[in-house]
């Protein structure tokens, strides 16, 4: 008689990508039970599109020489520079969603748990990437519904600008994890994950560069959002993009590598403690 052969174990990978699976899930289930934080964070970049376009539209149109009733010109100059401004404002509530869970002692509780350690991290950034592209599509259906037209970009370049809003995305999300690890409270994430919203306030988000005065074009130009931003709106609308990509693409794994290394220290330290 044959024996029966015993079930395979599941190996590390497995068991890493169950476990990651498992809090994604939690993650996602938990920002669709409290979607204050969510909506809060969203109205802010549909707010200020609105406001830049139907409020100051007419003067700051004039700047890029798109002046006229239909502000079409200064919509598209706008839209990309706000699709990125969504990306930073949603990963604020990254901050103060992995700050609640050390406070409430929920990771503290996971520890205890067996489950893989890197999981509770990993299920936090793909939930937040997620919820950056969703949010990120529902800003474009308001600039679309406004008058943005992207007409002139080929399919490799909807490719390439969706892959650089994830990539974007993934890099502010390790940001944001590794803020709200070494934040007291989730009020201090809060706190301390703002630059994420005001740098693209001083990016070329909502002016070209070279109409700032010129002791502040170094702070705009030689900042994330703004290589970003040029090669996103170069994606979109045929501009030239000269080498914003390479240096958008090199902030990207730059700040990516940074928050990974800075959220898996201290989490490991605060395991530890």
């Amino acid at each position: 008689m044959s024996t029966p052969l015993a079930p395979a174990r599941p190996t590390r990978i497995s068991l890493a990508v169950r476990d990651s699976s498992t809090m994604l899930r939690r993650n996602l289930l938990h920002a669709r039970r409290y979607p204050s934080m969510t909506l809060n964070l969203l109205l802010t970049p549909v707010v200020l599109l609105l406001l830049f376009v139907y409020v100051f539209g007419d003067t700051m149109s004039a700047g890029i020489g798109g002046g006229g009733p239909d502000r079409s010109e200064y919509i598209e100059y706008l839209v990309p520079g706000l699709l990125l401004m969504t990306v930073g404002s949603t990963t604020i509530g990254t901050a103060v969603s992995v700050a609640m869970d050390m406070s409430e002692g929920i990771i503290a509780r996971f520890r205890t748990m067996a489950i893989h350690r890197g999981s509770v991290l990993v299920g936090h950034v793909i939930g937040s990437v997620l919820q950056s592209v969703v949010s990120v599509v529902l800003v474009g259906a308001v600039g679309v519904a406004i008058g943005f037209r992207s007409t002139d970009a080929t399919v490799l370049e909807w490719l390439a600008a969706f892959g650089l809003l994830v990539l974007f995305a993934l890099a502010l999300t390790w940001i944001a994890v590794g803020m709200g690890l070494s934040s007291p409270n989730p009020e201090a994430a809060g706190n301390n994950a703002m630059p994420l919203i005001f740098l693209p306030l001083i990016s070329s988000a909502f002016v070209p560069v070279d109409a700032m005065p010129g002791w502040f074009r170094p702070i705009a130009e030689y900042q994330p959002f703004t290589p970003a931003i040029e090669t996103l709106r170069g994606l979109l609308l045929g501009t030239g993009i000269g080498h914003n990509g390479r240096l958008a693409v090199a902030w990207c794994v730059g700040l990516a590598v940074l928050g990974y290394f800075w959220s898996a220290s201290k989490f490991n330290s605060t395991a530890g403690s």
